[in-house]
């Protein structure tokens, strides 16, 4: 069996030091789960890590989901067959740069959850209800009983979060009651506070840092100095937020720092070893200033991250340099490489149909609107990402005012009587200045799209939409909201034609011609800000402020013969509306 120590780490009574490299079952496709896997092997690593992400596998309360990507089970059996252990860290928090930091986005709309990753009662009971769910799945993978599962978190980085000992306490004596009997762990920075409030008693202590090892594991000695060095996060690389530069960390740099851990005699997990994409809606966002919340920084769709395997599962620079590293560290010799998919080739795809967003708004949100007097949250409204037509009216006639939102989450397209006035954002312009009313009324409506929620800090529990709307310093009353849920499949039934005219968000549809199966990337030079939809798969967000410039297209999406390509544009498309296809990836 698995064994930790002071010495190390043993496994059936021998000797092993985990050469791990993290790998995100939820960023990629089942289909390149074994070539995703064996790039690891091929860089020298004996282990593989994931986090399970509570929001992926119960969208709704009560609703589970373990089919396609969010087959966990099948990722498992795939990480035994590839000759790798692995490590997992089954939420109910993970931050990786992942909406909400996994937690359902419906825990902010429970009336009787008051608080989040601690012993709030009505927290731990959703806890306790996922748990029932997700760790019978967890316990025959575990190598006590066969599998190739060595060790499990209990938390994630919860030093930076929060001091509720009990609550770690409380969620590692859940896990051992359902059937987890490997060694759990927890993981946060070297500092003694992350530390101090991170960890359990009884349960090993791992460190996440980028440089610095030798300094890393003398604090963690000096606090837990019964268990074995690890670096649980090793950060070879970095995220991208919209706006901000494409952040690369130098390939020797690096390797460097990777060869400090292994002579300090450290165990490893590369973070990230492949990063993958955030199809969909499920990148998150960070705020920059952890005390007020105040600077919003929404994640890209790539997760790329500069790992060394990279988000098409090709090998970099940073790759060779790390399997030089591990080669001086480890036994074996590891395989070659594999060979990539094929590539489409460059070209242009026309998108000849449109079909107006507010023309179909009744297919789009065919239930009645809601009404209230304060706008609804769209976790009130029940969806978790997306759009929502906020509307009143405002009694005049009278003066020009400023027309302002408070507690915008994240960007507004505003409209008066039916025409745009302005684009409103959480840290950017949060008024429209100069907004009269001629006759006796006129008619508001905001359409608010959502963002990442905030994964980490103590910004969780990001809600979305529109907390109040002035005019001048009035509030605004008596609001009708009709929510449009965006992020999987493509809107269906739209009747396409060219009804692209008028304001608001149009639709664009044209189809790709493939000889079969093949990744690409798909450019958008001209358009503004959207999203996506390649057979039905949502790839993700696309913006013009970047620094992500393609959208990665994974070859099982394709078929031989015709694709649909469809593009939500909420700004304003191009004259002639096409996407390009390029034959390498421009993250910025």
């Amino acid at each position: 069996m698995f064994h930790v120590s002071p010495e190390g780490f043993s496994l059936d009574g021998r000797p092993v030091r985990l050469l791990s490299g993290a790998l995100h079952y939820f960023r990629s496709l089942p289909e390149q789960w074994p070539h995703r896997l064996g790039q690891l092997r091929a860089m020298g690593l004996n282990c593989v890590e994931t986090y399970v992400p509570w929001n992926l596998h119960e969208p709704r309360p009560g609703t589970y989901d373990f089919t396609g990507m969010a087959d966990l089970e099948r990722f498992l059996t795939a990480t035994r067959e590839a000759g790798l252990h692995a490590i997992v860290r089954p939420s109910p928090y993970i931050c990786a740069e992942w909406e909400n930091g996994g937690l359902p986005w419906w825990l902010l709309a429970d009336p009787e959850v008051r608080a989040l990753r601690c012993q709030d009662p009505g927290y731990l009971a959703r806890v306790e209800r996922w748990f029932d769910v997700l760790l019978p799945r967890l316990v025959p993978h575990q190598v006590t009983h066969g599998g190739n599962v060595l060790m499990m978190q209990i938390e994630n980085e919860y030093g930076s979060y929060g001091t509720d000992a009990g609550y770690l306490r409380h969620l590692a004596e859940l896990m051992r009651a359902r059937g987890v009997d490997v060694p759990l762990f927890t993981s946060d920075g070297p500092e003694d506070f992350f530390l101090t409030g991170g960890s359990v008693p009884g349960h090993l202590a791992t460190v996440n840092f980028g440089s610095r090892a030798g300094e890393a594991f003398e604090r963690l000695a000096a606090l837990r100095p019964d268990d074995p060095p690890m670096c649980m996060e090793f950060w070879c690389g970095w995220f991208d937020h919209w706006g901000d530069d494409h952040v690369v960390r130098d390939p020797a740099d690096a390797a460097d720092a990777l060869d400090e851990i292994l002579t300090a005699g450290g165990q490893v997990n590369l973070y990230m070893a492949h990063g993958g994409t955030n199809f969909a809606t499920w990148a998150g966002a960070n705020t920059k200033d952890p005390v007020t919340g105040e600077r919003y920084a929404p994640t890209v769709t790539s997760y790329d991250y500069d790992a060394p395997v990279d988000e098409r599962g090709g090998v970099t620079e940073k790759f060779h340099a790390f399997r030089a590293v591990l080669a001086r560290h480890a036994d074996a010799t590891p395989p070659e490489p594999l060979p990539l998919p094929p590539l489409l080739p460059a070209g242009r795809v026309d998108l000849t149909e449109s079909v107006r967003l507010f023309d179909v708004l009744d297919r789009l949100s065919p239930a009645p609107p809601v009404h209230g007097a304060e706008p609804p949250s769209f976790e009130e409204l029940g969806i978790a990402h997306g759009l929502v037509l906020y509307e009143t009216t405002v009694p005049g006639p009278r003066g020009p005012y400023p027309l302002s939102v408070q507690g915008l989450a994240d960007r507004a397209h505003v409209y008066l009587d039916g025409r745009p006035v302005g684009v409103l954002e959480r840290d950017g312009e949060q008024q429209v200045p100069d907004v009269a009313v001629a006759g006796a009324a006129a008619r508001v409506s905001l359409l608010v799209e959502s963002m990442g929620r905030v994964n980490y800090g103590t910004g969780l529990g990001d809600r979305k939409g529109v907390r109040r709307v002035l005019h001048t310093q009035q509030s605004l009353h008596g609001w009708r909201a009709r929510p449009v849920e965006l992020g999987h499949g493509t809107p269906e039934g739209l009747p396409w034609g060219t009804g692209g005219e008028g304001p608001g968000p149009v639709f664009h549809r044209g189809h790709l011609e493939a000889a079969g199966p093949a990744d690409g990337y798909l450019a958008l030079p001209g358009w503004g800000k959207g999203y996506v939809w390649v057979n039905g798969f949502c790839l993700g967000r696309y913006w013009e402020r970047g620094p992500q410039r393609t959208l990665y297209v994974p070859w099982p999406l394709l078929r031989a013969g015709r694709n649909e390509i469809v593009v939500l544009e909420l700004d304003a498309a191009p004259e002639r509306p096409a996407v390009e296809l390029r034959d390498s990836a421009d993250l910025g």
